[in-house]
Order: C-alpha cells, then structure tokens, then sequence
C-alpha cells in the first residue's frame, strides 16, 4: 500500500479496489472446489459478485406491519373544504381494525387553539399519542405567550415534528388535514400533512380511500368563493359517493366548522339511503 496519496479522492478509491479485489479473492477461494463453478465465477461481473456478498434482508410471506397500518389509514375519511370565510373538516365516524369496526362514534379531531382544528387518520397509538403531543404544545405557546399561533404557524410546526420523528427511530404513521382561519389575513386556510411529513396548502383536500372517490367531485364543483351552503352541499355529494361506491361502513362523518367567530360542530344527518345506479 503506497504510504502518500496526492487527493483524498485517490486514498478512497485505492480502499475501495482493495476491498473490492479483497472479497473477489475470499468469493473464489470459497468457490474454488469446482472447476465449472470457477469458470463461471471468472466470466461472472464483478459488480454480480459483490451483490452476492453482500447480506440481504430475509424476506418472508407475511406481510409487512406497514401493510397493515397503511389499510387501516386507507379505510378511514378525512375531507376538507375552504370557502369564503369558512373551512369545513369532515372525519369518519368509525374507528377501525382491519376490517373490524370497535367504535361507531370516534372522533378524530382536536382542536390546537381557538382557530385552529385537526383531523387525523392512522395507526391508532400513533394518532392519538401525536395528536394529543400537537395540542399540548400548541395550547402552551398560547399560555406562554398570550396569543395563538396562525394555521400557517401550526402546519409548519407539525410538518417539523413529523419530519424529526420521521428521522428516529419512532417515526409517527399519521396523515393529518389542519383546517383554520387567520385572524390577520382575515381568509380560510387549510393543510394538507402526510406521514412522510409533506405539507401543502390546499382549497380543498382528502386523505384515504375519500381521495380516489371525491377529488373529483372538488376539482368540479369547488371554487374560491363558495357559500357555506355550497360548501355543505359539495360534502353532501362526496359523503353520498363515498356510500355508493365505497365497500366500507365508515359510519358517517363528524363535520367541525372554523370560521372568524371560532370552531363549532355542525349537524350533518348521514342516516339516509343513497341509491345505486
């Protein structure tokens, strides 16, 4: 081994093919017993070699714990919409295993501060731990300081929780919507946050199997200046699809309202029959 390199690049590369060259060696002494395996070890790439040498993760027919908590997430509603003056944030009423349902009236929404709601969907030790996390530290900054933070202030701080526990060891499997109202800017806002920590600001939006059935129907029908009326009827039309087409008893929405006077729950009779075409 040459005692004086002139670049580091030089130094990296020289360990690299002595390794390299290290494992072909160790790979056709091991190999060396059978003449027709050798030669078929000499006309081998190296490249081939070395993925050979390297260790794998065992695989098995099992499915994965993700796959798990990615349907369980899926089978659960969460809608958002903006208007005027006004956001409307919808959430399933059924808190789900699987395919069982152990709660017909679960709520998935928590309210950070006066103008401020999220909705959740997810794993459910994950959900309520961070949901409850978020609002804790949301409802502290408003003591400490006298005032509460705008949706724009909260949706970059939970992004920024999500994105640390996202580089541990605990990362959180949560897909949220965090619908407000500023009281500075005087407008609507809402948020978009997934379990891989994106965030984007959005007029309407849906996270589950609620975004393969009903963004549709929002790219069609919403726009900027929508009534609530509107806005209820455009939740109206996505609910009675979801119904329709989707396979799963999710037990109705639990619609909250955030406008400038605060947040509030509104009546939303989900009880009625849907006709299939």
């Amino acid at each position: 081994m040459p005692s004086i390199f002139r670049t580091r690049v030089q130094r990296a590369a020289f360990h690299r093919d002595h390794h390299r060259q290290s494992l072909l060696d160790i790979y056709r002494i091991s190999s060396s017993t059978s003449d027709s395996r050798a030669q078929t070890i000499d006309d081998t790439p190296a490249d081939l070699i070395l993925t050979a040498l390297t260790p794998s993760t065992p695989t098995s027919s099992s499915p994965s714990p993700h796959s798990s908590r990615l349907y369980s997430s899926s089978t659960e509603v969460l809608l958002g919409i903006t208007g005027k003056d006004f956001t409307i944030v919808a959430a399933s009423k059924a808190a789900m295993r699987g395919a069982t349902i152990l709660k017909a009236s679960d709520d998935k929404t928590r309210a950070l501060n006066s103008h401020s709601l999220m909705a959740f969907s997810g794993e459910a030790g994950d959900t309520i731990q961070f949901a409850e996390y978020i609002q804790a530290n949301i409802q502290l900054y408003s003591m400490r300081n006298a005032m509460d933070l705008s949706p724009s202030a909260t949706a970059n701080f939970v992004r920024g929780e999500l994105a640390r526990a996202l580089r541990s060891r605990k990362p959180y499997t949560v897909n949220l919507l965090l619908g407000g109202y500023d009281q500075i800017t005087d407008k609507p806002s809402l948020y978009w946050i997934d379990y891989l920590a994106s965030l984007a600001p959005l007029p309407y939006a849906a996270h589950g199997y609620a975004q393969y059935y009903c963004l549709s129907i929002l790219d069609k029908h919403h726009h900027p200046d929508i009534t609530f009326e509107q806005g209820m009827k455009i939740l109206r039309m996505c609910t009675d699809e979801l119904k329709r087409r989707l396979p799963v008893d999710f037990k109705g929405v639990l619609v909250k309202v955030i406008t400038k006077d605060g947040i509030r729950e509104e009546e939303y009779a989900d009880d009625h029959s849907v006709a299939c075409p």
